[in-house]
């Protein structure tokens, strides 16, 4: 306290306050004179205050910081019929924005989403990277639209081969094209390069839908060292009656990036008689949150999440959902953090 004992007789005003600087400090409020030995000791009692609970309140922020939250899914209402999952893709992103977290939103622009009417653009600074899947080169499109409403942009994956010209999982016909598994991994190749364009970095990663299976392998094993996804945590949901379709036989070979073996995978996935199930496997072995969107989930699915000791988020009641949800990435970004 010698920095006030030193002080000459000066005298200030602030407000109602009058500060006297004589030799002894003296805060005159109201009629009521502090001295300076009372006033060292408020000081001091404060000082004493932070050293021992401003540890507790930094833990308790810390713990809040998954503030970016990153959305790659399947499907968004407006831009394909509503289901529940396109539902959960238009109204989760927004309920997660208006508790005050910041959003990115992905999904594919199927054959089916009507460009011209939903107002889609190519974002040309985005676009024209080329990505190598089975020795063949396919070009990256990236476009944006808006749901005025909602205040959300949604950022769209694009090529000709994989979503242009197609649905979704199976044609017009109903049959599951063959391909859906290249398809997801260009999905997930591409959402990630163009987040590591935007300079982004998610703190939660939230994938939904079979197309977004391999994201959770990626950001844990290929993308683990980029800086964008140090940090990230992944969570994924699961749906009733999702895509459960034969895979390649080259599937494997198909995935293998930077820092992933094949023994990553060949524990996972059957070598002959792979199907989406055993990639929802793959998908839950490295994530850290399990989301169920219904009470039908496939057991088995769930059964491998509680044998890994993956917490798992049960289904919840629409008007919670959100809530239990915000609450679960609070969860997940604790642990390990």
């Amino acid at each position: 306290m010698k920095y006030f004992s030193n002080l000459s007789s000066k005298k200030s005003t602030f407000g109602h306050t009058d500060l006297h600087f004589d030799g002894k400090i003296q805060l005159i409020t109201n009629n009521l004179t502090i001295h300076k030995d009372l006033l060292r000791y408020v000081f001091h009692a404060h000082i004493l205050f932070f050293c021992i609970f401003a540890p507790d309140f930094e833990q308790e922020e810390f713990i809040k910081m998954a503030n970016k939250v990153l959305f790659i899914t399947q499907e968004i209402i407006p831009y394909v019929a509503e289901s529940e999952m396109s539902t959960a893709g238009r109204k989760l992103p927004q309920s997660i924005q208006e508790k005050g977290r910041e959003i990115r939103t992905f999904m594919p622009k199927w054959g089916n989403v009507n460009e011209r009417r939903n107002q889609l653009h190519e974002v040309i600074r985005l676009s024209g990277m080329n990505l190598i899947i089975d020795d063949t080169d396919h070009p990256l499109i990236i476009k944006v639209a808006s749901i005025q409403a909602a205040r959300m942009q949604v950022y769209f994956i694009d090529n000709d081969d994989y979503f242009q010209h197609r649905l979704m999982a199976t044609d017009e016909d109903g049959v599951a094209y063959n391909d859906n598994d290249e398809r997801a991994i260009f999905y997930a190749r591409g959402v990630l390069e163009t987040v590591k364009k935007l300079r982004w970095c998610p703190e939660m990663i939230h994938c939904q839908g079979w197309i977004s299976v391999l994201v959770p392998l990626y950001i844990k094993k290929a993308y683990v060292e980029e800086p964008s996804f140090r940090d990230s945590k992944v969570v994924i949901s699961l749906f009733e009656n999702d895509l459960n379709s034969p895979l390649q036989e080259s599937i494997i070979e198909k995935m293998m990036l930077k820092n992933i073996l094949k023994s990553d995978l060949e524990s996972i996935i059957p070598a002959e008689t792979a199907t989406f199930k055993d990639l929802y496997k793959l998908a839950i072995s490295y994530s850290d949150g399990i989301i169920l969107h219904s009470d039908k989930i496939d057991p088995e699915l769930i059964e491998f999440a509680r044998e890994k000791g993956i917490p798992v988020l049960q289904h919840q009641n629409p008007d919670t959902f959100a809530d239990a949800i915000n609450n679960f990435y609070d969860e997940i970004w604790s642990q390990g953090n």
